[in-house]
């Protein structure tokens, strides 16, 4: 705990961002430091509630009042090791992390609750800047090699582990930039990429071998993958969901991540588009986005910095309420309205509002008709939909971004390949040690769970990584939140 009346003595405050003018004409992060003194008294307000519930609310099981408690005391060297013994990256998770940590405090029953987050990335980031943070390669070699296909969150924290355990690890990556979602979903007001550098050149002088424009499958053959002695694939959640709707064919109509990707690029001084591909761009443009959720925000925020005439975004569910709904009871992580820093800068949000169709001039959408609708929730299946009469409306328009989530892996290349069956969700399938029905060849993240968070994402590298470990060694010092703690199958 921090100090034992904090709670009562102090508010829950976060650090001020830019002014929203200032911000829109850069993409670098929107926040402004924060005081140290201000730091220490968010850390004093954990209280000693008992159970800490906020550790059973995060996928990586961070130990919060501990270091909560260390920063409360100044001891920072104590806070970052407590912080990184279950989490490679808080750099990542402290900016990028919708914090159900926060959601699960047990000062959230009736005050706001503790700013964990931001006391994250601020330890992990005094740490950096008092240079300790530095490379720690494994004290021996085991002579064994990973594989690990795919460089996003997932990725990067089962090599991480991997490679601390002592295996020889290489990461294939099919883009010419290392980091995945990391690198090309995650708009840089949200992280600039200077973070992720930082990172990926310790993993590399800690041993970890990188390799970039090597799709396994086209570029790196299966047959390649034989000298390694374990596979694991991160392949992320990459297919889209689309609508299948009356001129979807039309240009304008983009999905987003394609047009996350470019802006991102851009930024890095690349290329926006590879060659035949052409470039989208919202300037001057009357954009709609059409889906409610962090990606659509992302487009949202893109699109303002682009100078776009317009940003109307569509969701189909109903406006959630601002508090915890009731069916939702602490400690679950809640549907309620959460207005993003996208939001905050312009832009108009409408919700049961259902797409219909697009329309368009000489192939190009011109605008998009929609109804408004009501969603009925049903106890054993998807809520039921009705089309509310007389809410037709036509909506003009030069630019769509869908953003409506993913239905899973890329499964027709290199999961066809290796002939790795699949679950109903449509994710490569596995045993309770993550490997799949290919003896060696483990998967995790959002190829094996489905979308889901970054918190996630790392949370399965790194119980993977470990399922690894024992698979080629027949026992394992990494840690675990204990889903891998079963008699091992090989």
């Amino acid at each position: 705990m921090g100090k034992p009346d904090g709670f009562v003595e102090f508010g829950r405050a976060l650090p001020r961002r830019r002014p929203v003018v200032e911000r829109l004409g850069d993409y670098r992060e929107i926040y402004l430091p924060f005081p140290r003194e201000q730091l220490v008294r968010q850390a004093a307000r954990c209280m000693d509630c008992g159970v800490p519930t906020c550790i059973a609310g995060c996928p990586l099981g961070n130990l919060i009042p501990e270091w909560n408690d260390a920063v409360y005391r100044g001891q920072w060297q104590q806070a970052v090791e407590r912080l990184h013994a279950t989490n490679n990256f808080p750099e990542f998770t402290g900016r990028l992390c919708p914090a159900p940590c926060e959601e699960a405090c047990v000062l959230g029953i009736n005050e706001p609750a503790v700013t964990i987050e931001q006391i994250e990335k601020e330890i992990i980031e005094h740490a950096f800047a008092q240079g300790w943070i530095r490379p720690r390669p494994p004290e021996r070699r085991t002579g064994r090699r990973v594989a690990v296909v795919g460089s996003g969150p997932a990725g990067l924290a089962c090599a991480a582990q991997l490679n601390q355990a002592g295996h020889q690890v290489t990461v294939f990556e099919r883009h010419d930039r290392i980091g995945g979602l990391l690198r090309y979903g995650i708009p840089d007001f949200k992280m600039e990429k200077q973070v992720l550098d930082r990172r990926l050149a310790l993993l590399a002088a800690e041993g970890v071998r990188f390799r970039t424009s090597a799709a396994v499958g086209v570029e790196v053959s299966v047959a390649d993958l034989k000298a390694f002695d374990a596979v694991v694939l991160c392949l992320g959640a990459t297919v889209p969901r689309d609508l299948s709707l009356p001129g979807r064919k039309l240009d304008g109509i983009h999905f987003a991540m394609d047009f996350l990707t470019q802006q991102n690029r851009r930024v890095a001084g690349d290329a926006p588009a590879p060659a035949g591909q052409a470039p989208i761009h919202a300037a001057d443009k009357n954009v709609i986005v059409i889906g409610g959720g962090d990606t659509g925000s992302d487009c949202i925020g893109t699109c303002l910095r682009q100078k776009a005439r317009s940003v109307v975004n569509f969701e189909a569910a109903e406006r959630p309420t601002a508090e915890r709904p009731g069916h939702q009871p602490w400690p679950y992580y809640p549907t309620r309205l959460r207005t993003s820093s996208s939001h905050e800068e312009g832009g108009e949000r409408y919700w049961n509002i259902l797409t219909e169709s697009f329309q368009g001039h000489e192939g190009r959408v011109t605008g998009l008709t929609t109804v408004d609708i009501r969603m009925t929730p049903q106890p054993d299946g998807p809520p039921r939909i009705k089309e509310l009469p007389g809410t037709t409306r036509h909506w003009p328009t030069d630019l769509v971004l869908i953003a409506i989530g993913y239905r899973g892996p890329e499964t027709n290349l290199l999961a066809a390949q290796l002939s790795l069956p699949l679950n109903q969700q449509g994710t490569i399938a596995t045993n309770d040690h993550y490997m799949t029905a290919a003896p060696g060849i483990f998967t995790a993240g959002d190829a094996r769970r489905g979308q889901s968070l970054i918190v996630w994402a790392i949370s399965e590298g790194r119980e993977a990584a470990r399922a690894v470990d024992l698979y080629l060694m027949g026992t394992t010092r990494l840690p675990s939140k204990g889903c891998c703690d079963l008699p091992l199958v090989r």
